[in-house]
């Protein structure tokens, strides 16, 4: 008998948890921050999950240089067109963890909700008071792959994002 049999969780549940997603946000959010932008537009937080839970795009993150930024990424799918189309699809399915994810994040003072402006600012470490965390190997290339989705993200509007990667708002 395994652990996750004893308490009855899938391998699905174990990688989809608000923990990780929460995690993964808020390295997001710094990353969109990093070269002075103010806030994140929510909306854009419910892409990182996404895209960095699924092999073929986090792969593709992960591959490509912070500096090619979003449109180098995209065009790695130009003979698998599919899989950014997918993305809108994983998005909708994903919306519940994403938001279970966000508010996780923010409860645990990660992160920010801006309720009138729709907007999301990230905490670095050092103004948390905290140590950095000890992470799993499993998922250490995760928080480098998010921050650098937040980096390309940063650069472009919502629009040239949706249409980038094909999506609808």
């Amino acid at each position: 008998m395994t652990i996750t049999s004893a308490v009855g969780l899938s391998e699905l549940d174990i990688v989809q948890n608000p923990a990780i997603g929460a995690f993964l946000i808020w390295h997001f959010t710094l990353g969109y921050q990093e070269d002075g932008a103010d806030a994140v537009p929510l909306p854009l937080a419910f892409l990182v999950l996404p895209m960095l839970l699924h092999r073929l795009t986090f792969d593709a993150v992960a591959s490509t240089r912070k500096a090619s930024g979003l449109s180098l990424f995209a065009a790695k799918f130009d003979k698998e067109r599919e899989v950014l189309m997918e993305l809108h699809g994983r998005a909708l399915q994903l919306r519940p963890l994403s938001l279970q994810s966000v508010g996780m994040a923010a409860t645990s003072r990660l992160i920010k909700i801006d309720y009138e402006n729709a907007v999301l600012h990230g905490y670095p470490l050092d103004l948390l008071g905290v140590r950095k965390p000890v992470i799993p190997e499993r998922l250490k290339g995760f928080s480098g792959a998010a921050d650098k989705l937040g980096y390309w993200f940063s650069k472009l509007g919502i629009p040239q994002i949706a249409s980038t990667l094909r999506i609808d708002f």
